[in-house]
């Protein structure tokens, strides 16, 4: 409800034109044209077909301008974590010799991935094989709790799936990447607390991911539905999707 007897702040004002400003950017850059890794994990296929295919959001869903200044703030927090890791000895890579990311192109260039960074050794003392795959994200308190406590596979299944499929396809380009486990790091925003985890290479979840991609690009080319997560459109998944109002008008 609109409350007309509301009157803008001097912040909200300002706040109001920098989130303008970052739609805009994030509405002029060019839409995705591959399937991207990170994202394979996501609960629902139908959903992840939807943004495969870039069909059009319900209204007032997509990335606002606080959103976008969440995701800014989440690349500034890896930043910090590798120049952390770097000052305490690890030797991490996140550079190509030609300034690209560390990533993989299969399926002519319909599954995509890039990653984090590659760590190429470290300080005796920690126990780790290299070279090792590095996976960094920047969660809230709880999120952050809850992954420390219940390790990244339970608690966060997209980033679980995220690392074993790019473990799986990096390894034919940075050979041991897939034996090795990768080091997830997580950085608390609210606190700075860090979390460290290795994660060994989860060989059948990246199968699932490999045969989940394979259906997505199928269906898609042959204007098929994949199936909906649920049958129940008030299912926690359903209505926080992007997609809830145009999969559940669809018969199928």
């Amino acid at each position: 409800m609109i409350d007309f007897n509301h009157q803008t702040t001097f912040g909200e004002l300002i706040t109001g034109r920098i989130d303008t400003a970052l739609v805009a950017e994030e509405a002029a850059s060019p839409p995705r044209e591959y399937l991207g890794g990170s994202r394979l994990g996501v609960a629902c296929e139908r959903a992840l077909q939807f943004e495969y295919a870039h069909a059009p959001r319900d209204e007032g869903r997509g990335f606002d301008g606080k959103t976008l200044r969440i995701f800014a703030a989440g690349h500034l927090f890896e930043e910090l974590a590798i120049r952390w890791l770097r000052s305490a000895g690890f030797d991490l890579v996140t550079r190509k010799r030609d300034g690209g990311q560390f990533g993989f192109s299969v399926a002519k260039g319909r599954i995509r991935g890039h990653v984090d960074g590659i760590l190429a050794g470290g300080p005796l003392d920690v126990p780790m094989s290299y070279p090792a795959l590095w996976e960094c994200k920047s969660l809230n308190n709880k999120s952050w709790n809850d992954t420390a406590r219940r390790g990244v596979a339970i608690s966060k299944p997209v980033y679980a799936a995220q690392i074993a499929t790019y473990q799986a396809y990096m390894e034919t380009t940075i050979p041991g990447i897939a034996t090795n486990p990768a080091l997830f790091t997580a950085i608390n925003k609210d606190t700075a607390e860090l979390h460290f985890e290795l994660v060994p290479f989860d060989v059948a979840l990246a199968q699932r991911m490999t045969d989940r991609a394979v259906r997505v690009l199928q269906a898609t080319d042959t204007h098929d539905l994949l199936p909906r997560i649920t049958r129940d459109p008030s299912h926690y998944e359903c209505r926080f999707c992007d997609w809830q109002s145009r999969c559940w008008r669809l018969p199928c």
